[in-house]
């Protein structure tokens, strides 16, 4: 199998339909109600997404991403990246399946899985982590809301894109349409459930690999500590559960699981990672409304009903995203200095770069098994 930076996924099935109409029974006589059944039948229908689509539709994603943060262009730092992710991937439930790791230019510590498997790590963020097992559990969490389909479930739960009996995703005006709601829920963050579940799936992944376990949870506690004079949740991990939570319930799949790998392997982690991250305080960041990710709107991401349902509970750190989704930096107006105090995402609206090409690195199996084999790993 090639390997290689440049990746896509394969196929899951997205319902749109407008309503639910597999146990509707028309009592006898109710001519009139059975017609207005049938009608709204031949108005929506529910929507195939065929790998090819699903390719389509995360590479489309991953270009606003990119878009919006820049990608570091290190093929070096890329080439790292991928190797660890890879090798995640390949003890993964979808292990035929290609990944794209792209490392974003901004300063802002935060990570975006998008259909397809596009894996989204920015640059401050690999700053902040300290060793490979970390990021490894960064990864493997990310991975796991692709190989789980967390993003098409959502759009198909929250029934966010209607589809004309007619229509399919080859009609540009609909296909786009699919891709804003994505965008958007992927840069506004997953749900309490999902967060957990790709904890829960994540952990046992990178330990499966012969990562310390351990890895997700030390990072966790630094991102903690990173914003806890923060008015607003800051970037990477800042929707849903508590960090509280999340700690115990990772703590707890250690233990019951019976976790124990042992590789954290921190000295190959700072040979190949050379960022510092910066203090909140110190990032640049770009003010609300002016980037973004659908075409420059200020409107912000729409939220899943459950997401709704759990606002009341939102403190402390889940998987975050741009409040303001919209197109390319089309404006300079700026903000420094204590923007996280003053209830700013500083994290999420940090300044991006200004090249959003993709890195290609080409990882053969030779390459992965060798890297595999100096961290002595499985």
């Amino acid at each position: 199998m090639r390997l290689t930076l440049l990746a896509v996924m394969g196929a899951c099935v997205l319902a749109v339909a407008g309503a639910d109409l597999a146990d509707a029974r028309p009592a006898i006589g109710s001519g009139p109600q059975l017609g207005g059944i049938t009608k709204r039948a031949q108005q929506f229908k529910e929507l195939q997404v065929t790998e090819e689509d699903e390719i389509k539709l995360g590479a489309s994603v991953s270009e606003k991403v990119r878009a919006r943060y820049g990608v570091v262009q290190d093929k070096a730092v890329h080439r790292y990246v991928t190797l660890v992710g890879m090798l995640l991937v390949q003890k993964s439930t979808r292990p035929n399946l290609p990944f794209t790791f792209v490392v974003l230019d901004t300063d802002g510590v935060n990570a975006f899985a998008a259909p397809g498997g596009f894996i989204h790590i920015t640059r401050g963020a690999l700053g902040l982590l300290s060793s490979e097992a970390e990021l490894a559990g960064v990864l493997a969490h990310e991975i796991e809301h692709v190989t789980e389909k967390h993003t098409i479930k959502a759009i198909q739960k929250g029934k966010m894109i209607q589809m004309g009996a007619d229509e399919t995703l080859s009609n540009p005006a609909v296909f786009s349409k699919l891709v804003d709601k994505t965008t958007e829920l992927v840069m506004a963050g997953f749900g309490r459930n999902e967060e957990l579940e790709a904890d829960h799936l994540g952990v046992a992944l990178s330990n499966t690999v012969g990562y310390a376990p351990a890895g997700l949870s030390d990072f966790l506690k630094r991102l903690s500590d990173r914003n806890k004079s923060a008015t607003e949740k800051q970037g990477l991990f800042a929707s849903h559960p508590e960090m509280q939570e999340r700690l115990d319930k990772l703590a707890t799949d250690i233990t019951s699981q019976k976790l124990a790998a042992a590789a954290t392997l921190a000295p190959r982690y700072k040979a190949a990672i050379t960022y510092t991250a910066k203090p909140t305080t110190e990032i640049t960041t770009v003010a609300a409304g002016t980037s973004g990710l659908a075409g420059g709107s200020a409107k912000a991401p729409e939220k899943t009903d459950e997401a709704k349902k759990e606002e009341p509970k939102k403190k402390g750190f889940g998987l975050g995203g741009l409040t303001s989704p919209g197109g390319s930096e089309k404006k300079q107006a700026e903000v420094t200095g204590s923007g996280a105090s003053r209830g700013v995402d500083t994290e999420r609206n940090a300044k991006g770069g200004s090249n959003p090409t993709l890195v290609v690195v080409q990882i053969t199996p030779a390459d992965l098994d060798a890297f595999r084999k100096q961290g002595s790993l499985k």
